[in-house]
């Protein structure tokens, strides 16, 4: 039996490309970055081309001194809800207009009021958005119809790799559910949807499961990537879904959290999961016939960075000055806050918010600074402010799901002071897991190893990813942050309405 598998998480900075064996070690991971074009106050594009240069190279690294005829399959994951538009060549006829560009915001509430928003979100399992595919594809229509003329499908940017390496327009359900033009329930693409868009079916590509081998490397492409001739292509899925399948959530009611830049809480269901107020979200899983009811929030990383550089520059210099790490001396600080931080909130509302506010115009903020408050008091508020936060879309599952752990994967989880503030906060304990940054890029090397067949299926996952640290919630510090996590939603309540006014400034 071959030995390895290959897994290409393609991110917005880069893309990492990582070597695993059939036991699940990680042999071996290189990250090749692109740049992206941020123009127009929210708009944000890259070119197609320079993911397939950063695959092919990274591509050669990982097999550098390694049989290639050894891999088993590559597969993906990938940044999702953008919008790829390629010729009948796939060529791309204009530069990708990723996740992260909210121009077309005329173009949802078009199609959104045709449908209605709340039979919109239960066709989908998502609100009609800016951030997802059909919109953009719409603005294209509307504001760059020679462009729009040229094209022949619009993908996603792991369906533009899989279409160099093997020429099929295709994508998997996970990819699809990111589009806002795909039936939740029927898993397929929704012709109402499409009617009130008015969007012909023949653009979206061929729809498959993400363990489908869709193709092999064909000579040409072997040559310019390092692969052999005929290693199998499996399809891959979104790297939210790549990453619940890395975090171990691969069965029903198993939850994670992913602390990143962003961050997110998420389970594996056996339907998708519908939330009167529309807080919550739901992809489609990898797992056949299960889905991934998620919560997002804008900036919990993001946050933590900010505060980190605006209060800790002289740690910092003294920390590397003294052969240490800054983030050693911020968790010592975060340890010494109690809990409520003397009576400091933060607003973790930097980048707007997705869930559980879904306000763009939120605004980040501390309340409550007294001549009495330290610095570890303003770390330690950050962190409750983010696990507050957190907590509010955890709460909507549990309405739903009984919870009793949570894994953690994600950089920030490296951070014990962290880890046991979220412990206390949702009062479950936290299970820190022993790969952290890898889970996404896991999750795409199972994906390929089930395809394939090398792995007998998803509990095969297990293999890569193992707990290593249980954090206990300790129950009555929980209920002493039930008290400061009514305080942080009245302090919501009372800035909403000055929000629309600091941004009109």
């Amino acid at each position: 039996m071959k030995q390895y598998l290959i897994a290409h998480d393609l991110g917005t900075s880069g893309d990492k490309a990582t070597l695993f064996d059939l036991d699940g070690r990680l042999l071996h991971s290189v990250t090749h970055a692109y740049p992206t074009h941020f123009f127009n106050g929210n708009w944000a594009e890259q070119n197609p081309l320079d993911w397939w240069e950063a695959f092919c190279a990274g591509n050669r690294q990982l097999l550098a001194g390694r049989d290639a005829t050894q891999v088993a399959a590559v597969s993906f994951s990938g940044q999702m809800m953008g919008c790829v538009l390629v010729d009948a060549q796939g060529l791309p006829v204009r530069p990708a207009i990723i996740w992260a560009d909210l121009r077309a915001t005329r173009q949802a509430e078009r199609f959104e009021s045709a449908i209605g928003a709340d039979a919109f979100y239960r066709i989908t399992g998502h609100r009609a958005s800016a951030s997802y595919s059909l919109a953009k594809l719409l603005w294209v229509r509307d504001h760059e119809p020679d462009v729009f003329q040229l094209a022949h499908r619009m993908l996603n940017a792991k369906d533009y790799l899989v279409y160099r390496l093997t020429g099929r327009f295709v994508t998997d359900y996970s990819d699809a559910s990111g589009t806002n033009a795909f039936d939740l329930t029927g898993m397929d693409w929704s012709s109402a949807i499409l009617e009130a868009a008015g969007i012909d079916r023949a653009v979206l590509p061929e729809l498959h499961p993400s363990t489908d081998v869709v193709g092999e490397a064909t000579a040409r492409t072997a040559a310019e990537t390092g692969l052999a001739p005929g290693t199998p292509i499996v399809l891959g899925a979104g790297d939210g879904v790549c990453a619940s399948t890395g975090a171990a959530s691969v069965s029903p009611g198993v939850a994670y959290n992913y602390l990143g830049s962003s961050s997110w809480i998420a389970y594996t269901a056996p339907a998708p999961v519908f939330d009167a107020q529309m807080r919550t979200f739901t992809w489609a899983h990898m797992v056949p016939g299960a889905y991934c009811p998620t919560g997002t929030m804008q900036a919990a990383g993001n946050s933590f960075t900010f505060v980190k550089q605006m209060l800790c520059d002289g740690l910092a210099m003294r920390a590397q000055a003294a052969g240490g790490s800054v983030y050693a001396e911020m968790n010592e600080l975060i340890k010494a806050s109690p809990v409520g931080s003397r009576g400091l909130l933060f607003m973790p509302y930097l980048l707007g918010e997705r869930s559980p506010r879904w306000n763009p115009l939120a605004r980040g903020a501390y309340l409550g600074l007294t001549m009495e408050h330290t610095r570890a008091d303003m770390l330690h508020a950050a962190v409750e402010g983010i696990a507050l936060n957190l907590c509010i879309i955890l709460d909507i599952f549990r309405r739903e799901q009984s919870i009793g752990s949570l894994h953690l994967i994600g950089g920030l989880a490296q951070s014990d002071s962290i880890c046991r503030v979220l412990a206390d906060v949702f009062g479950v304990d936290v299970v820190r897991m022993n790969h952290l940054e890898e889970a996404t890029s896991m999750g795409a090397a199972v994906c390929g190893g089930v395809g394939v067949g090398a792995l007998a299926g998803f509990d095969s996952v297990h293999r890569f990813i193992q707990p290593e640290q249980t954090v206990p919630f300790a129950a009555e510090t929980h209920d002493r942050y039930t008290a400061v996590k009514a305080v942080f939603e009245q302090a919501y309540e009372a800035l909403l309405p000055l929000f629309p006014k600091l941004a009109a400034l």
